[in-house]
């Protein structure tokens, strides 16, 4: 009597599990070097490049507050999350500052976004404060630093 043992079936979900997981990491990944690429140059206005504050290459006063320092925070806070360093942290100080700008210089032209000119502002508060909660992604300093 010969016995027919038959291989263990599989549903799609696990097969598939591991190409998704690093599928999802590498678009994490894409979505925070585009997103913090952007927002470099967003801040690098502040300090007269790509048309300045005015469109017509001018910078934000030396030392002046919150422009300048806002400036010194976004380029230096989208430095950092462009490579993956200390990307949770940083992310939740540039959706604050983006908070902070949305309320102090949009709100109070209007209620909505649409109307004070602010869509921006939120969109930068709420990305990202998505990539503070879902991490770098898997193409980030932070990844290698976890690694090792």
């Amino acid at each position: 009597m010969t016995q027919t043992i038959t291989p263990a079936k599989t549903t799609a979900t696990e097969t598939t599990t591991p190409r998704a997981a690093k599928a999802q990491g590498a678009i994490q990944s894409a979505v925070r070097i585009v997103v913090s690429f952007l927002f470099l140059c967003h801040g690098l206005q502040g300090f007269g490049f790509f048309g300045g504050v005015d469109g017509a290459g001018g910078a934000v006063e030396l030392g002046s507050w919150p422009g300048w320092y806002g400036s010194v925070i976004e380029v230096v806070g989208a430095a950092l999350v462009l490579v993956g360093l200390f990307t949770r942290p940083v992310a939740v100080l540039l959706s604050g500052v983006m908070a902070y700008a949305y309320f102090t210089v949009h709100a109070p032209e209007g209620l909505l976004p649409l109307q004070n000119m602010g869509e921006l502002s939120t969109l930068y508060c709420w990305i990202f404060l998505l990539i503070a909660a879902i991490g770098p992604g898997t193409f980030a300093l932070d990844t290698l630093r976890r690694r090792r």
